[in-house]
């Protein structure tokens, strides 16, 4: 890479800054990484150094990145180092997120307690803060608005009711995203697009209809992307689905309720497992409106739960495999019609047909 002209060097920068850069990264296509500079106003188009995938470093949008030999004629750098991160997401991968902001609309499609229920909870179970917005309130008449936002509160969330056609609880919302890295998430056909296009009017994204037939959205998001906000703070937007998995540990499953976390502070109970079904002495079971609800996402991960014990180890979802330098680390193990037989169980498969002498001749011919 050669060396850029010093015209084109931004000027409030010295020497020694110019050979190590931080930033943050915006987005990230196959083995390419756009990151935004604290001290640039346009990103860098950035791959990463040979040393961050021999120990295994990842780089996922929303890392705090140190950026080495970078270009400012091309527009280029390399990653050289990721900062340790302070929160992270799996699905979708991306890190350092202050706040997940879940958005839903109180018509078209309906609002259904059941599938909020599980986008809440999905939210939960990452550890990170959770918010509630309703879009689309201008469809839904004051009772309504009323009756959702108290039902809500009863649930422990306090949901921003907004109406992107009246421009009603935009200022709300400013103020919830200022200055911090938040990812938004929800059901398609909500109008998360579209939210997106009038807080950062220079994105256009694809808008999605939604479906007469299924009363739902169709998927428009394709990847991970953040987005500057013009008042400060990063905006992610993320694929809409309308079912999220509930993975989790059946003792889990009550942390990501609210409602059972405010009652624990009342009491405990008496047992330490105590999974709130029909153990005596509970003090989370109960005439509280989503009870029902946890049940019936109990039995779920439940069932999960025992289908992965019955598995065993032969069936695990991933395998260990050594590495040179002595490391064990865990790769996606093969579904059964795509794993290659081993030669152990070739020859074990052959003397169920043959004598051993046959066995042997067989084999070797092969």
């Amino acid at each position: 890479m050669s060396e850029p002209k010093p015209s084109a060097l931004p000027e409030a920068l010295a020497d020694d800054q110019l050979k190590s850069l931080t930033g943050t990264v915006l987005a990230a296509q196959a083995n390419y990484y756009w990151v935004k500079l604290n001290q640039q106003a346009e990103p860098l188009l950035c791959t990463s150094r040979a040393r961050l995938k021999k120990f295994g470093q990842q780089v996922m949008v929303g890392d705090r990145v140190r950026v080495e030999e970078p270009d400012w004629i091309e527009q280029r750098g390399a990653v050289a180092e990721v900062f340790v991160r302070r929160s992270q997401i799996e699905r979708p991968p991306i890190a350092n997120v202050d706040q997940i902001l879940l958005v839903f609309a109180l018509s078209e499609p309906t609002l259904d307690s059941t599938q909020l229920s599980r986008f809440l909870v999905k939210a939960e179970s990452t550890g990170i803060s959770t918010q509630l917005c309703l879009n689309k309130s201008d469809l839904a008449s004051e009772a309504e608005q009323r009756h959702w936002t108290t039902r809500l509160r009863q649930w422990g969330y306090d949901p921003i009711l907004l109406s992107l056609w009246q421009d009603e609880g935009s200022g709300q919302l400013y103020n919830l995203l200022d200055q911090k890295i938040t990812v938004l998430s929800g059901p398609s056909g909500v109008g998360k697009s579209s939210l997106i296009n009038r807080l950062i009017p220079q994105v256009k994204l694809r808008t999605g209809l939604v479906s007469g037939k299924l009363g739902r959205g169709r998927h428009t998001t394709r990847h991970v992307e953040l987005f500057e906000l013009p008042t400060g703070g990063l905006l992610a937007d993320t694929p809409g689905f309308n079912q999220p998995d509930l993975i989790c540990r059946p003792a889990q499953l009550a942390d990501y309720f609210p409602e059972i976390r405010q009652r624990r502070t009342a009491g405990a109970c008496q047992f330490n497992n105590c999974l709130h079904r029909d153990e005596p002495n509970c003090m989370v079971r109960g005439d509280w409106e989503r009870y029902p609800l946890y049940l019936t996402f109990l039995a779920e991960v439940v069932a999960h739960q025992r289908d992965i014990d019955q598995r065993g180890d032969g069936e695990a979802m991933t395998k260990a495999k050594s590495k040179s330098a002595g490391v064990v680390k865990d790769e996606p193990r093969l579904a059964a019609a795509y794993r290659q037989v081993s030669r152990k169980t070739e020859k074990q498969l052959l003397r169920q047909l043959y004598s051993d002498e046959q066995c042997d001749e067989q084999y070797d011919e092969q």
